[in-house]
């Protein structure tokens, strides 16, 4: 059993990793290399519970530092891995030092993508990925000031709903002609659409940016229409790229991810990879996927353990996903990829409904707005993947449910 092993990368892969090697009992000297100065901590709450000042942020951490000093666990914060030497195994820190390893697992997560255009680089404009990020966010939600957020996905729209609860005058602007494009349907976008609307917040769809203006701050963003949107700061949240920088220097296998095994092995000898960095196979969606996601980060780490145990456990799972904006939660689960057809089911302006994604008749994906069961049903759904008749699928008077060992839905009429 290697006595050795380096897990990279401060997120919910890392921590979720430690914890089931610590529980298991592994063996030998466990060491984490985190870029950031803090242990590691949930990311999600960022753009949530903590902008909105509703969690403290001791709450944030998974663990407190006491809890690796007393599992021996070797915490080197605030440093980056330069250079990783798969066939020497070992890794080079930013400060020169070298750290041998027998095995090594990559939790390096994804970075924000990073706007090109003129005045990219004046004070005020933020991306949201980090604790340090919020925290410099949350100094700049007064009342009244003025907020341009580029970008209408999960990030952005969970921004503009917090800046507007605090009193700020917020715009949005979206390059595609909806809002959260890559990953809801026409129907579930514009009831999204309409709620922020009514809440204040202006969003301007089919608009790109093409500079940012001011002396020394930004003061305006200027659309490429020409339309400029005067601000005090703004917020970037236009997605994110897998970290695969040291995977790739290193020379493993890297595709929009690093490439591993259903095992959460990588193409080198003794190195593992789990959470948004990777590119996996999942035998209940057909296919390779990279994930951007809490459940993938925590269910794949946890594989990664066991199998670094050497216990052989394969990871394949129904992901799901989840958004807080205003009162609405939005569930998602599966992933709405080449869809024929949308059944929704229960009424919109209810503000609870679901939006259930199907091919050939089979479902692939549940969009669940203030509604669990659906969510926690759908999920099931995908996993057999169920084929009900539609007309019962949209009709909430019918109680959904999958008959066990069988891979097909059935929808039973209450009585």
């Amino acid at each position: 059993m290697p006595n050795k092993l380096i897990i990279v990368g401060g997120g919910q892969a890392a921590a979720q990793a430690i914890h089931v090697l610590v529980q298991k009992g592994y063996p030998g000297h466990i060491t984490l290399v985190g870029d950031e100065p803090d242990p590691p901590y949930q990311r999600p709450p960022l753009s949530k519970k903590y902008l909105a000042g509703e969690l403290d942020r001791d709450r944030l951490y998974f663990r407190p530092r006491t809890f690796y000093a007393q599992h021996e666990v070797t915490l080197e914060l605030g440093i980056r891995a330069t250079a990783l030497d798969a066939q020497a195994k070992h890794l080079t820190l930013a400060d020169g030092r070298e750290l041998a390893y027998d095995t090594l697992l990559l939790a390096t997560g994804s970075r924000v993508r990073t706007m090109n255009v003129p005045g990219a680089a004046l004070e005020n404009i933020h991306y949201l990925r980090t604790l340090s990020d919020a925290d410099k966010i949350c100094a700049l939600m007064q009342p009244e000031r003025r907020l341009v957020i580029v970008g209408a996905g999960y990030i952005g729209l969970e921004v503009a709903a917090i800046a507007r609860a605090r009193g700020l005058a917020v715009t949005v602007l979206e390059a595609a002609d909806r809002v959260m494009a890559r990953v809801v349907c026409q129907e579930v976008a514009d009831f999204y659409s309409h709620a922020h609307a009514d809440a204040g917040v202006a969003i301007s769809c089919n608009t790109a940016v093409s500079e940012f203006t001011g002396a020394g701050r930004i003061t305006a963003v200027i659309a490429a229409d020409g339309r400029s949107f005067p601000c005090n700061f703004a917020v970037v949240g236009i997605g994110v790229l897998p970290e695969t920088t040291l995977a790739e220097q290193a020379g493993l296998r890297c595709d929009d991810g690093i490439f591993v095994d259903e095992f959460s092995r990588t193409s080198a000898p003794d190195i593992y990879a789990a959470g948004d960095c990777t590119n996996h196979p999942n035998s209940i969606l057909g296919g390779r996927v990279r994930l951007e996601s809490v459940q993938n980060a925590v269910e794949q780490a946890k594989i990664a353990a066991l199998n670094i145990l050497g216990d052989a456990q394969p990871y394949a799972q129904v992901p799901w996903f989840w958004s807080d904006q205003y009162d609405l939660k939005l569930q998602i689960a599966g992933l709405a990829r080449q869809y024929d057809r949308v059944v929704i089911r229960g009424d919109p302006a209810t503000r609870r409904f679901a939006a259930y994604y199907l091919r050939a008749g089979q479902i692939l994906a549940v969009d669940a707005i203030n509604s669990p069961k659906d969510f926690l049903i759908g999920k099931k759904l995908i996993a057999a993947h169920a084929q009900p008749d539609p007309a019962l699928l949209a009709d909430s008077n019918v109680e959904l449910t999958v008959l066990a060992g069988n891979a097909e839905g059935v929808a039973t009429r209450r009585v």
